[in-house]
């Protein structure tokens, strides 16, 4: 027999499948994901020329039609 906080957890799971589920349906796939799925998509992207701020966008240059910030402190070489 399960316990009650393993029924309230599986109904708190089901209920965030659901909010995934309802957010991709509205949104498109790979608009919201859980941490740690390895799932990778292959976008097309616009290379820096700087090995260094490539590697740091995590897909080798700027994705494109996509908004990125790039955001620092003052004197933080972000020009």
């Amino acid at each position: 027999m399960a316990s009650p906080q393993d029924t309230q957890a599986q109904g708190r799971l089901k209920s965030v499948d659901n909010a995934i589920t309802q957010i991709q349906r509205q949104f498109g796939k790979g608009s919201i994901m859980r941490l740690g799925s390895n799932e990778h998509q292959n976008i097309p992207v616009i290379p820096t020329g700087i090995l260094s701020i490539d590697l740091a966008l995590g897909v080798g240059g700027f994705p494109r039609g996509r908004v990125t910030e790039i955001y620092g402190p003052e004197s933080s070489g972000k020009t």
